[in-house]
């Protein structure tokens, strides 16, 4: 530990899902195998690659299966998914995928409306995608990512017992490990380290990321107080570029590159090199072009005098 947080970090790459099915642009399926093999080469090690989900649903990810195949043929790359339910959890059984991110919103109102189904239902299908795991002998984790867990445009609060009861009951039905996320940007940081706080004092470290978004402003602020609190894993979006359907004209999730310049400039090794992400992000920006992005430090640029220091070898 530094004096007040962990002295190592992960960003998990999640703008390949979480950021290109916000974008109606469909980004062809070569560019996305670019995308992954210039992060792995700036040292990232987790990438979300996309959703199983129906391709009439989410055109953006249609072709998940085949960027997860190519990632697959990176030494030490853990490629995850996003499933929505057993169907989507069964393709990527077959597909071999590390890990598979099972969303759970904490408010029953996002729930409804974002996966037709309610908090515990999504529960009990974590409960079937474990039976379906076991069952194939696979060694790919289920994490359950509880969302809206400080609040929603929706219903409005959403109480943090309701959020501790669904994180436990999604470990108890088989979950490996779980995730928190603020969906909507309510979160501040003092929310954030209380919340936090009392999620590892009940799981400890199942408690595996946090996921902020940047819609009020406080994306990074939020992400170093669940540093503070002890986590050591984030997802961020290249260019800050993502959001939620429910949250109109909210910015999109904390900026990958702000986020690994931020992090190691407090001294936490991610083992990322900063001015190769940077130069991805302009890449991504022309193939995006006309998308709003978003993110501070490619507009500032990096200091001179640092530049040597965050050009740093993978890890």
């Amino acid at each position: 530990m530094t004096a007040t947080g962990p002295t190592h970090a992960v960003v998990r790459e999640v703008g390949l899902r979480d950021g290109l099915q916000s974008i109606a642009r469909v980004l062809p399926t070569a560019q996305k195998m670019e995308w992954v093999n210039a992060a792995y080469a700036a040292g990232q090690r987790e990438i979300e690659v996309g959703s199983f989900v129906p391709a009439r649903l989410l055109p953006q990810l249609a072709d998940t299966a085949e960027v997860l195949a190519y990632a697959q043929t990176l030494p030490g790359l853990r490629a995850s998914v996003l499933v929505p339910n057993l169907k989507g959890a069964e393709r990527a059984l077959e597909c071999g995928a590390h890990l598979m991110v099972v969303p759970l919103s904490a408010s029953r109102a996002h729930s409804l409306a974002n996966l037709r189904k309610t908090p515990d239902e999504v529960v009990a299908e974590v409960a079937r995608i474990r039976a379906a795991r076991d069952a194939a002998g696979s060694a790919t984790l289920i994490e359950g990512g509880v969302g809206t867990a400080f609040g929603c445009t929706l219903q409005g609060e959403v109480a943090e017992s309701e959020v501790l009861r669904l994180m436990q009951a999604l470990l108890d039905a088989g979950a490996d490990r779980v995730s928190l996320a603020d969906t909507v940007g309510f979160a501040d940081p003092a929310s954030v380290q209380r919340l936090f706080g009392k999620a590892r004092a009940l799981v400890g470290d199942r408690l595996a990321c946090a996921h902020f978004h940047d819609t009020r402003g406080m994306g990074l602020a939020n992400a170093y107080a669940a540093w503070q609190t002890g986590i050591t894993r984030f997802d961020a979006c290249l260019a800050g570029i993502g959001g939620c359907p429910h949250a109109p004209g909210a910015s999109g999730n904390v900026t990958t590159e702000d986020l690994e310049y931020m992090l190691q400039r407090m001294g936490v090794a991610t083992g990322v090199d900063v001015p190769a992400l940077l130069a991805l992000r302009q890449r991504i920006a022309g193939w995006l072009a006309g998308e709003t992005l978003h993110g501070a430090l490619w507009q500032a640029g990096l200091p001179r005098h640092e530049q040597p220091t965050l050009a740093v070898a993978a890890v």
